[in-house]
């Protein structure tokens, strides 16, 4: 496990060389202006919502408040007391009063060494951004905390974008320099016992509130540290949240949640960013809670309701390249704790083989992702991550093994506005010779395109009556209306 860092290190995280400045962009791209966010005034008491502006002021400001802060920083290193550190020691427990105290210090510094003037915004700014340097995770704490940010994207310290309601926007926020990110992907590591360095360059990892986080750094980067933060929101979707954003409508809500009653095992496929995870934990939730139900991810970011889960997260291997625990090891282990349900983040290689043979020896309703542009793509790729465990099975037996796991294919998609649909419901029937058979349940149909660039469609069922109505009658679920 790595050392935790020391609150003195904590402190000293930024040195105190001048920033660089942004370099001019030769294309203009829509912003994101993170003072514009808050619909507070700065006149308001000190306190978390009233900070959502961060590095707003013009570049000469934004550097003497950079180079005030660093001189503030290395006063509290050098005057800080034994109860200053306990009462910082306590975190965002004492939030307040660790920024009255921050405060204290920063009049001082002022009083005493600054020659201009600073504006109310600017000096309670200063204090929300050392308070985050202390206790979160810097300069990202205010994207962190905008729930209309789905994800994060740093491409090096002077670069970062967010996506907002589906579109990506340049933020306003940066990092002072590599070495000041490098900090901060240290404390995002650093409670995990995960490691990043040139031996070791990329990670997966997650934060606090389950957040995904993807890092990769030089010599594999070429902009400096790359950070990928998936945000996820604070209170878990439900169904009725997917049928409000027209994720699905209200006869697929039903449906699915029949499905999950009935047992059947389900995969949901769909490309990056297209809403996989969020549809599998709505899925999750069907889930009675009379079960024993396993997840099994790269990085826990799952956020089951029920009461009896084991959260089971795989592991790199250490400096001397050993210890790795992969999710094949993971899943192997899991058909051993007695499950009632198995749930896997996202099959990408060989693992693909043991969750279809625990699909095919009782464990009934499991579910996983992976990713596909379609139903019928799925097929093919869940056939070379089976190839990829090692096993050298002719291909009509690996067929047949996915044809008698799987009931039923998500196919989710990420429309051209940004927002997410499931595009096909598609039920998995069996072999015809070396072909397996599909059959379209329901489907998403795009109609047009509106002035403001938004999809506008309509969900549509097939009509058609699903082969497998015995694992509802088998669990005494009604099937549901499909009209």
């Amino acid at each position: 496990m790595a050392r935790t860092p020391s609150l003195l290190e904590r402190l000293g995280r930024v040195t105190p060389d001048k920033p660089s400045q942004p370099q001019p962009r030769e294309q203009e791209l829509p912003t994101y202006n993170s003072r514009q966010q808050s619909k507070k005034s700065f006149e308001q008491p000190v306190e978390a919502s009233a900070f959502a502006g961060k590095h707003t002021f013009q570049s000469s400001s934004r550097n003497r408040l950079q180079e005030l802060k660093m001189a503030i920083h290395r006063r509290i290193v050098d005057e800080m007391t034994p109860e200053e550190q306990l009462l910082i020691a306590q975190g965002e427990s004492a939030k307040e009063q660790i920024k009255n105290l921050i405060l204290s210090y920063s009049d001082r510094e002022i009083t005493e060494n600054y020659t201009q003037s600073l504006s109310r915004p600017e000096r309670f700014q200063l204090v929300e951004d050392i308070c985050d340097e202390l206790l979160g995770l810097g300069p990202l704490e205010p994207l962190l905390k905008d729930e209309n940010i789905t994800e994060i994207m740093i491409n090096g310290p002077k670069s970062i974008f967010v996506e907002q309601r589906g579109k990506l926007l340049l933020t306003d926020t940066y990092f002072h320099d590599d070495a000041h990110l490098m900090s901060i992907i240290e404390r995002i590591l650093t409670p995990l016992g995960r490691r990043v360095d040139e031996s070791s360059p990329l990670v997966d990892a997650r934060l606090a509130d389950g957040s995904r986080v993807n890092i990769i750094i030089p010599p594999l980067s070429l902009v400096g540290p790359a950070v990928t933060i998936r945000k996820f929101s604070k209170n878990a979707l439900s169904v009725n949240d997917l049928v409000k954003f027209g994720t699905l409508d209200d006869n697929m809500a039903r449906f699915l949640e029949a499905c999950v009653k009935a047992r059947l095992n389900i995969l949901v496929s769909g490309g990056t960013g297209s809403g996989k995870t969020t549809t599998l934990n709505v899925l999750s939730s069907f889930i009675p809670s009379t079960e024993r139900i396993v997840t099994i991810e790269d990085a826990a970011e799952l956020r089951l309701q029920q009461t009896h889960v084991v959260t089971l997260e795989s592991r790199p291997a250490n400096l001397e390249g050993k210890g790795a625990i992969t999710i094949r090891d993971l899943v192997r282990n899991a058909l051993r704790m007695r499950p009632d349900r198995i749930i896997v983040g996202e099959v990408r290689t060989g693992e693909a083989l043991d969750m279809l043979q625990a699909m095919n020896t009782g464990h009934d309703g499991s579910l996983t992702t992976a990713p596909a542009n379609s139903p019928r793509d799925v097929l093919s790729r869940l056939e070379t991550m089976v190839l990829m465990a090692g096993m050298e099975l002719p291909v009509r037996a690996v067929r047949t093994q996915v044809s008698s796991a799987l009931d039923l294919i998500l196919q989710q998609s990420r429309i051209r506005d940004g927002s997410r649909k499931i595009t096909h419901i598609t039920e998995v029937q069996g072999m015809e010779g070396d072909t397996i058979i599909l059959q379209e349940l329901f489907r998403y149909v795009q109609d047009y395109i509106d002035e403001n660039g938004k999809s506008v469609g309509h969900y549509e069922s097939s009509g058609l009556r699903p082969s497998f109505l015995d694992k509802f009658r088998m669990n005494g679920v009604e099937m549901p209306s499909m009209d």
